[in-house]
């Protein structure tokens, strides 16, 4: 009897636990698209009541122009949120499982939060212009409780609630003993695109770069160090700046004190270097938090830029980076040059399993977004300079036009010769194998 109690008593404890946990999916479920409709509703308060009050008024003459810029790309993301995403979410209460395919099926959708918050600093300018004339005027004749710029940070806001809510689910899913594969893929999205969001926000209030940002490639890292330029035997004071890494480019900026007036936080460009002329110099135990960064100037000179980061996770994170770049760099370069012994060391690599994971200890940080390919199997050269890389620019049209021609003399020759010769299947072999480089690199 004793024992059938104890039995009866555990089974009791179970059910009331998964009961707990049900209850509890279930309430963050409907939290999840509570907030949802309510999200929706306040971006109907900006789409259909300051824009098009605005558009079927008109707006003041200091203003146009301007408009486009205040809202961005937002009418675009309430109509997907509108007329589709609230939908998908409410069809989850049948399906809970869903939730986290639903994610993970739209992160390319979901790029577009990182277009918006690009633009969000040019239109934080705009609107602290007019919030308390032009922007009141139209809030007091719409009936808001809230002023514009509240509205308008919402998208940013709710990109990041997204993740806090998913791990919600996959904390009561772990504890229920479900799969939580797909969760915690969808946790991980949600966790890269507010990260991506707020990178390009941060990019976005860069003032004084005179070239095209979009242009230089994927922002990889962006942080806060304490840099000393060394052209000469001695170095400068550090001055705090705040560094950019993209694929083509390094940017230093200077943060702008908002002492001097600035109530919105922003950077102005200081220097650059471009990752043809960049180099790394090797890393000093003595120090983990110094990275030390070169540009090689055209006389031949070189400046050293000596990196005091705030932990050694982040000078971990950006030496792993930069070497990621070079390395591709040397790889692009090498496979231009000689694309068959390419192909053939490739070959090789994948046969011997290339896809092993980065002996180096700075291999634990690499960040997913990083999309600067590397062999991970052999620990890279670091060098005070990139010395593959001075030949990479006047050569590559060269290279390029090689290439061009030995197709165009392939198909010449085969068609004139009705038996193929040595040369043209030579020609015949270089052609394929350039292309499978190519396409190659292209997946990488």
């Amino acid at each position: 009897v004793t024992k059938q109690k104890k039995k009866a008593a555990d089974k009791n404890k179970f059910l009331l636990g998964f009961f707990f946990l049900f209850l509890s999916f279930r309430y963050v479920l409907s939290e999840l698209i509570e907030t949802e409709r309510l999200y929706v509703e306040d971006l109907g308060l900006i789409v259909q009541g300051y824009m098009a009050t605005m558009a079927s008024q008109g707006v003041p003459e200091d203003m146009k122009g301007k408009d486009r810029i205040v809202f961005g790309n937002i009418h675009q993301i309430y109509d997907w949120h509108k007329d589709y995403f609230l939908g998908e979410l409410e069809k989850c209460v049948g399906d809970p499982d869903s939730v986290a395919q639903l994610f993970i099926k739209h992160e390319r959708r979901l790029h577009m939060y990182v277009v918006y918050c690009q633009n969000k600093p040019k239109s934080e300018h705009i609107v602290s212009e007019f919030i308390e004339t032009y922007f009141e005027d139209l809030r007091q004749q719409l009936g808001h409780r809230l002023q514009l710029n509240d509205l308008l940070i919402k998208p940013v806001q709710r990109i990041m609630k997204y993740q806090l809510l998913l791990k919600d689910f996959l904390k009561y899913y772990s504890k229920a003993g479900k799969n939580v594969e797909e969760l915690q893929r969808a946790v991980e999205v949600m966790c890269f695109v507010p990260k991506r969001c707020n990178d390009m926000m941060n990019v976005g209030r860069l003032q004084g770069f005179e070239g095209k940002i979009t242009a230089q490639g994927k922002l990889l890292q962006q942080d806060t160090f304490f840099v000393s330029e060394q052209e000469s035997g001695l170095s400068p004071r550090a001055r705090e700046r705040r560094v950019f890494l993209f694929e083509q480019l390094v940017i230093f900026s200077e943060p702008i004190d908002k002492k001097k007036g600035f109530s919105l936080p922003g950077y102005t460009f200081k220097n650059s270097i471009k990752v043809s002329c960049l180099g790394v110099e090797e890393h000093s135990d003595e120090d983990p938090c110094c990275l030390v960064l070169t540009s090689r100037g055209t006389n031949g000179s070189v400046t050293r830029y000596i990196m005091q980061a705030s932990s050694p996770e982040i000078q971990q994170a950006w030496l792993s980076d930069v070497v990621q770049i070079l390395e591709t760099q040397r790889n692009f370069l090498n496979a231009l040059q000689s694309p068959i012994e390419y192909q053939r060391r490739e070959g090789k690599s994948n046969s011997l399993g290339r896809n092993m994971k980065y002996s180096c200890a700075s291999a634990t940080v690499l960040r997913p977004q990083s999309s600067a390919s590397m062999d991970r199997c052999r620990q890279p050269c670091l060098l005070t300079y990139n010395t593959s890389l001075p030949s990479f620019q006047p050569r590559q049209h060269s290279l390029f036009s090689k290439m061009v021609s030995m197709r165009r003399r392939t198909h010449y020759t085969t068609f004139h010769c009705q038996k193929p010769s040595p040369l043209t299947k030579s020609c015949q072999q270089d052609s394929a194998t350039t292309s499978r480089v190519w396409r190659t690199l292209g997946q990488k």
